[in-house]
């Protein structure tokens, strides 16, 4: 078996080489836009020919399925986090709130997510993978909710449910308010934050 051979069979190399490329390309859509960044230039920013990608990736959308499915994998990771820790589960939850904001006011991944979001309104593949992600996020945070410790144990479905798309709808709606409001205090926004989230992680009375 020749070098190359052995280089292209191990897994650990071939999975570096993808996150390789996965990191280059996030760069490029970041910068250029995911159609103003072609494979030229990702190949370009990954350190590596057009035609070593092809062997990790059919095409630039499967780079951007590659993606996504990525920032599955760290949402489920964090979940699971939660689901984990011991002690109150409103507690948790809350004290979770630092970290998510700091991701979602992160105007370098924001503007990945924008330029995931404006392709989806244009390819139907694209917003397909968003909408199992985010279905998948909903389902994750409905059973931190109702399931075992869950704070909504006996609440109506349709509540939790609504309860989760507001919350959703907060935390997505950060990247905007930094985006437009650059000095966003994000201190005094946490001190507002977390008696908002807390109502809608109680029954109400």
């Amino acid at each position: 078996m020749t070098q190359k051979t052995k280089r292209h069979n191990d897994p650990a190399l071939a999975e570096a080489r993808r996150n390789q490329v996965l990191c280059a390309a996030a760069d490029c859509f970041r910068r250029k836009g995911y159609h103003g960044a072609g494979m030229a230039e990702i190949s370009k920013t990954a350190g590596m020919s057009a035609g070593h990608i092809y062997n990790y990736f059919a095409s630039k959308e499967a780079i951007i399925e590659s993606i996504v499915e990525r920032d599955m994998e760290e949402m489920f990771s964090i979940f699971k986090e939660f689901a984990d820790k011991p002690g109150d589960r409103v507690t948790v939850l809350l004290d979770g709130l630092d970290r998510g904001v700091e991701r979602h006011t992160d105007l370098s991944q924001g503007a990945l997510d924008l330029e995931m979001l404006a392709e989806a309104a244009r390819n139907e593949k694209v917003a397909n993978l968003l909408r199992e992600s985010d279905s998948h996020a909903r389902d994750s945070m409905r059973e931190l909710l109702v399931g075992e410790r869950g704070p909504l144990q006996g609440t109506a479905l349709e509540e939790v449910n609504a309860r989760i798309e507001v919350m959703f709808s907060v935390m997505g709606g950060l990247l905007l308010r930094k985006m437009l409001n650059p000095d966003l205090d994000i201190n005094e926004l946490l001190k507002a934050l977390r008696p908002t989230m807390k109502t809608l992680l109680l029954p109400f009375e």
